[in-house]
């Protein structure tokens, strides 16, 4: 059994959880459920960044204190994921006690080692991804807009203590070029390489302009910066530093961090760098994905076009929305959402393929079987299939390919309704015969049960109890789970409603 440790970004409270931050949630929950499949400890990680000049001043037009704008945001991501059945294992809060005690420790040890020093930051800053920017890095017709929120920056004046990112570049270079395989996809590790490239500046990374933050050991009145505060919730919850440092050790060295790739930069370079200055091993993997786009712009509050999962969930359910998530989207890429899109994947795999197959099985095996599911023929053409099936699923979820695992997945489904087309057991005498092609179905239903678990949780957990099987998908145990011929027939297997009703 081996260790996987996964995390999302922590998402910052001035924005409500939208389909976006789903998008990386609802891949790394289903990431984290497959590797429990393979049977390894998985702990999956997540929760809310909520220190900040934005975060001052969403509470303070809001009427609130920044704690009580913290508490209120911070409290609906929670919902959000629970609505949609992530399976955290922790939900870390930036303002937690536990934080500040790993954040002071954390940066206390890269200043002792020398690599903080006082100076004065004087340029531009974005509030909305609190970062500095140099003026190179701006755009717009009058080049005063930062490249990500396209909105303008404030120039700001301040004594900061600085991190010595500038001592770290062939470092991080020589590291990239060990570990390949570090940040994926090669595009998003070939953007990072090209940022430490063009050469790397020491970073501010305390404010004296407001006080909500973590204060500075060494320096009274200095509270960290955001991102250094933030990016550091990844060790924290971890116990870096602690007495069980025993469980930092065990679990660091399998961290696998899931991003936009708005965030690259503070991930891939800032981080290692970090790590590397506090005398830790920088992170396993980083997984970087593309925007979920709406009309072709990123979601933004300017843009006024942020869907809520709960907008969708009622008409497609949670598993549906899953799905959709997964399924039309190559990680890596941009993906475009639409109403119609969503529609038409639905109807598509869930309804016609998946959905009709369940109620065409359950309807036979009542007819011509008496509702007791037979057992598979070991020599099935369908055999062949599902074990094709299952390694290209597993290589898919291994280079964290959510749609082409789903994809994998749904051809033993549109092989299974081949089957039974070519076969019609429906116009068939009850026998040997029907038996044969309905227990080949059942056993190819089972195996696709499993494989679509990550995605679907409670959908499959509902395919699973009609078969008559006991226990449920996410209990099984993979390779040996999805091979051919598990399915023990004898079985009760009920027909139940639609599981996918077909939308318009």
């Amino acid at each position: 059994m081996g260790r996987f440790y996964a995390t999302t970004p922590i998402y910052y409270v001035t924005d409500a959880p939208h389909i976006g931050h789903a998008y990386t949630t609802v891949t790394t929950d289903a990431l984290c459920r497959w590797r429990r499949l393979l049977g390894d400890e998985v702990f999956f990680l997540t929760g809310t960044d909520e220190h900040g000049l934005k975060v001052a001043r969403a509470a303070a037009d809001a009427g609130h204190s920044p704690r009580e704008h913290a508490d209120l945001m911070s409290a609906r991501y929670r919902d959000a994921w629970d609505h949609l059945d992530i399976s955290y294992d922790d939900f870390i809060r930036t303002t937690e006690p536990r934080h500040y005690a790993a954040v002071q420790e954390f940066l206390q040890k890269i200043y002792d080692n020398g690599d903080i020093e006082l100076g004065v930051y004087e340029g531009p800053y974005c509030v909305s991804c609190e970062g500095y920017y140099a003026e190179s890095d701006l755009v717009g017709p009058n080049d005063d807009l930062c490249p990500i929120h396209n909105k303008p920056v404030e120039e700001l004046r301040e004594e900061n203590w600085f991190f010595k990112l500038s001592r770290y570049e062939q470092r991080l270079l020589d590291w990239y070029a060990a570990n390949p395989e570090v940040v994926q996809p090669e595009t998003k590790r070939n953007e990072a390489i090209g940022l430490i490239k063009t050469g790397l500046r020491d970073v501010s990374i305390t404010r004296t302009s407001l006080d909500w933050g973590v204060p500075v050991p060494w320096a009274p009145g200095h509270v960290f910066y955001v991102w250094y505060d933030a990016l550091i919730n990844y060790v924290t919850a971890i116990d870096y530093r602690t007495s069980d440092a025993g469980r930092f050790e065990a679990w660091w060295p399998k961290a696998h961090h899931l991003l936009a790739k708005d965030i690259l930069r503070f991930h891939t370079v800032y981080w290692p760098a970090m790590c590397m200055a506090a005398g830790i091993d920088p992170p396993h993997r980083l997984y970087v994905h593309g925007y979920l786009l709406v009309g072709g712009e990123k979601m933004s509050k300017t843009t006024l076009n942020m869907i809520a999962p709960a907008d969708l969930t009622p008409e497609f359910g949670v598993d549906g929305f899953r799905y959709h998530l997964l399924r039309d989207t190559n990680f890596g890429s941009d993906g475009d959402f639409s109403h119609e899109g969503m529609v038409a994947r639905y109807n598509a795999d869930l309804a016609n393929n998946l959905g009709n197959l369940v109620s065409r099985v359950a309807t036979v095996v009542g007819k011509a079987c008496g509702g007791i599911g037979p057992a598979p023929s070991p020599d099935s053409p369908l055999a062949t299939v599902a074990t094709d099936v299952l390694a290209a699923a597993t290589d898919a979820w291994e280079r964290v390919r959510p749609n082409e695992a789903l994809e994998a997945s749904w051809r033993l489904v549109r092989e299974t309704n081949a089957y039974l087309e070519a076969n019609e057991p429906w116009k068939a005498e009850a026998g040997p015969a029907v038996d044969r092609v309905m227990g080949d179905a059942l056993e190819a239903l089972r195996i696709v049960t499993i494989l679509a678990s990550p995605a679907m949780p409670t959908i499959c957990r509902e395919i699973w109890r009609r078969l008559g099987l006991a226990g449920a998908p996410e209990q099984q145990r993979l390779p040996e789970a999805a091979s051919w011929g598990g399915y023990p027939g004898g079985l009760t297997v009920e027909k139940g409603d639609p599981l996918f009703p077909r939308k318009k």
